[in-house]
């Protein structure tokens, strides 16, 4: 941060310290912490600033996130110490007019984090009396012990003009009425950013104070490294000590599986994604990655990789991925980028049902103080934030509503303000909407809570609490989460797993269940036939209801129309199904039913973009564009697509010359050029990946293909996954009707906790699911289906009521 904009960086927490030990939680006594400042003087002070607020959060957590004294002395090296705001232990003790007591207070901080590192603050809030009172013993004690004193602010918000915003947004969090544990109302205090004319002016006797200031910043040096990795090191097999010897070998051993043996193509591909492996150093990487998904497959559950790793032939011939990237015309450097060295990004989703299996296996395989989950922040966008604020100022719901439905899904205010009539003339007619507005326009996009990420999962070489800040996760207060985002977590350079949980793969998996019981058939969802003629009759119809990617009223419409023949008609629909691409649909359904001409601006873009008719349809278009036009090795054709994505004007003009100087020296003409970078250049900022396409019309065929070839064990499954949505599963019980699959009520005698295939009267009927009744719930559910099946089906009501314990047979149940 500091080279790039030339900021010192000054990082530093308010700390609160427990009035006992840690571990004490005693109501009325242990919630009385009070607040002292740390600053991370060097590199060592950072990492123990991060592990006493890691500890803080997770051992010391109580109301707020507490450390005691004894702890702290252990962590003091590197860290510069101010007494803290009003609420710091010296603050309140100076209240009491002790002054003696508040001088062994501060000769005790003094001692612990040693001389000339402890600092008396000295606030300019002293249009309160409190406030008055303690700068006057504060200042008295900082004489009779020569501890230097420190002028700060309590700053809450930047601007003066914020106060009332950060009154709004207290309500918003905490639904209090702006006071702080102290009792001290904040709206009694200017609490913004001061500037050193107001500091001055506020305190003109304590210049000393304000000088200390500079000299505390001039001590910080805190000079991050950025662009290394702490990637964790495999546990190789015993007599193994090259990592990337045993991943090379690994994958040549995937590869005599894949390919037949004298497929040169593959093989080059192979050994050419292996130096560029070997020379980024990313092997342990691989090996990671795909651990994890073979023990996850190895254990039946469901995977998938999707993104831009599944274009890796490595990735392929180690399990990791599930599709042929040669097969879909993939580019690796899409993924894997040999001229701009980043960490590659493998996501892989699996069974939601059973994803936290396989982050246990990641912990017990490198320990729980190496893994653990990522935080994320929901922040207030345009139609929470005036629903929020209109609640917050005591506004009628039904104004809050108003507005929120006037701005269109996913605009910012500013831009609905500026293209919705409607909110328009309420902002000019309605005086209650204006002022709720303006208030909307400071808090939008200010984080509103923070929750754990649905994928992420970080893994490190040393003890997480070596590199990053950690507290509990938000819902499990049992394990823990980052402080910071998965973007932060990547600069640091450490290794970001994105570990989703899918329902879909755990329908497939419920499905090939049920289809072992009821017909005695193994399905392999790995290894379906190709083309298979019932699956594509299924999609040609628009029967794609439970269909992963396709079940969208109008995703059926299209996929009607578009009549797909094969597995790229299915990828295509997935990448341009998307606000933006999808005005192109007709054009790709008109091309493919020859009933447009299709016209290219040189002949090269016949073979790139011929199967997608004439559409640039994914990124790795652009990229072969790039290459065969204008030269461009695939890395370098990977930055040119994402600095058309960042619309970073003099970046873009960079990359145009070079492609039309590129084109040129391809003996293409400099206007055409031109013209050719212009059409690419849109595509390229909303192009999808087509790794990321492919991967995911592999999962749509698979679901397809279950529904098509078992309709009665992929609609019960279905209505297991949306068991507690009433209306998800009237829609799927229309489906098995048009299907001719009855759903009978549910029965003791023939349900099972879950929705289930029962054969009556030589054909096959869906069962309702015990568990989908309400107020029964999976426990009951499953004592109620072991009874019967150990001591045969229920007689009557009168047997049921006999067999089954009490505590089960609730007045609910």
């Amino acid at each position: 941060m500091r080279k790039n904009s030339g900021i010192k960086p000054i990082i530093g927490c308010e700390v609160y310290i427990a009035p006992r030990r840690m571990s004490d939680k005693e109501p009325k006594i242990d919630n009385l912490y009070t607040h002292l400042t740390l600053l991370a003087e060097n590199l060592e002070g950072y990492k123990n600033l991060i592990k006493i607020v890691s500890v803080a959060h997770l051992e010391g957590f109580y109301y707020k996130p507490r450390v005691s004294k004894e702890f702290l002395t252990k962590y003091t090296q590197g860290i510069i110490a101010l007494s803290g705001c009003p609420g710091g232990e010296l603050s309140q003790l100076s209240l009491t007019g002790n002054i003696e007591k508040v001088k062994n207070a501060a000769l005790n901080w003094e001692k612990m984090f040693g001389k000339n590192n402890f600092y008396i603050e000295i606030q300019p809030h002293e249009n309160v009396a409190e406030v008055r009172k303690m700068n006057v013993v504060l200042r008295e004690v900082a004489k009779q012990t020569s501890i230097p004193t420190v002028a700060t602010t309590d700053s809450h918000y930047l601007m003066k003009d914020d106060k009332e915003a950060h009154e709004v947004l207290l309500q918003i969090n905490t639904n209090r009425k702006g006071k702080e544990d102290s009792g001290l109302s904040l709206k009694e205090f200017d609490l913004h950013l001061y500037s050193e004319e107001e500091i001055k002016k506020l305190l003109p006797n304590d210049l000393e104070a304000m000088e200390n200031t500079q000299k505390i910043a001039d001590r910080i040096n805190l000079d991050f490294e950025f662009g290394k990795y702490y990637l964790p090191e495999f546990p190789l097999p015993a007599g193994i000590t090259d990592s990337f010897a045993y991943m090379s070998q690994l994958a040549h051993a995937g590869f005599r599986e894949r390919y037949p043996e004298n497929d040169e193509i593959a093989r080059r591909q192979i050994e050419f994604e292996l130096s560029v492996i070997k020379t980024t150093g990313f092997a342990d990487y691989f090996l990671i990655v795909a651990d994890i998904v073979n023990w996850a497959k190895n254990n039946g559950i469901y995977t998938n990789t999707r993104g831009s790793a599944a274009g890796s032939i490595v990735s392929y011939c180690l399990n990791i991925s599930n599709l042929d990237p040669l097969k879909f015309n993939l580019i690796f450097e899409r993924f894997l980028n040999p001229e701009r060295i980043s960490m590659p990004d493998i996501d892989v989703d699996m069974a939601d049902d059973r994803r936290q299996e396989v982050i246990d296996y990641i912990i017990n395989r490198y320990g729980k103080d190496h893994v653990c989950q990522i935080i994320t922040f929901g922040i207030m966008k345009a139609r929470m934030v005036v629903r929020d604020v209109a609640r917050a100022l005591k506004y009628p719901y039904a104004i809050g509503d108003q507005i929120a439905k006037s701005i269109p899904l996913g605009m910012d205010l500013k831009t609905a303000l500026d293209s919705v009539s409607d909110l328009l003339g309420l902002y000019n007619s309605n005086p209650d909407v204006k002022k709720i507005i303006a208030m909307s326009f400071k808090l939008e996009n200010v984080a509103r809570h923070a929750s754990t990420h649905a994928a992420g999962v970080v893994v490190s070489k040393e003890p997480l609490v070596n590199y990053i800040p950690l507290q509990r996760s938000t819902g499990n207060e049992s394990t823990a989460s980052t402080q910071y985002t998965m973007y932060d977590i990547e600069t640091i350079g450490l290794l970001k797993l994105d570990a989703l949980g899918l329902k879909n793969l755990t329908i497939m998996k419920n499905a090939t269940r049920i289809i072992k019981k009821v017909y005695n058939q193994e399905i392999d969802v790995y290894r379906l036939p190709e083309n298979d003629k019932k699956t594509f009759e299924l999609f040609q119809k628009g029967e794609t209801v439970g269909v992963f990617q396709l079940e969208s009223a109008g995703m059926q419409r299209y996929i009607k129309e578009l009549k797909p023949t094969d597995i790229n008609d299915i990828m295509a629909m997935v990448a341009l199904y998307r606000p933006g691409p999808i005005e192109f649909i007709p054009d790709y359904i008109a091309g493919k039913h020859k009933e447009r001409k299709i016209e290219y601006l040189h002949p090269k873009l016949a073979k790139i973009l011929g199967d997608t008719y004439g559409i640039a349809v994914y990124q790795e278009q652009i990229l072969q564009i790039a290459r065969d036009i204008a030269g461009f090795t695939y890395g370098e054709a990977d930055v040119l697509r994402k600095a058309i994505g960042k619309k970073i004007k003099k970046l873009l003009q960079e990359q145009r010359k070079k492609f039309i100087e590129g084109a040129i020296k391809n003996n293409v003409d400099k206007t055409l050029a031109g013209k050719l970078f212009d059409f690419a250049e849109p595509f390229a900022r909303y192009g999808f990946n087509r790794a990321h396409a492919a991967s995911y019309a592999i999962v749509a065929y698979q679901t397809a293909y279950l529904k098509a070839n078992f309709p009665d064990a992929f609609l019960a499954a279905l209505l297991t996954s949306e068991k507690n949505d009433l209306e998800q599963i009237a829609v799927i019980i229309s489906e098995c009707e048009k299907r001719g699959i009855n759903v009978l009520p549910p029965s003791v005698n023939e349900s099972h906790p879950e929705f289930a295939v029962v054969k009556k009267d030589h054909k096959t009927i869906i069962r309702y699911g015990l568990n989908a009744i309400k107020n029964v719930g999976a426990k009951v559910a499953e004592i109620i289906t072991e009874e019967r099946k150990t001591h045969g089906q229920y007689a009557d009501v009168k047997d049921f009521l006999k067999r089954l314990p009490t505590n089960v047979l609730n007045k609910k149940v």
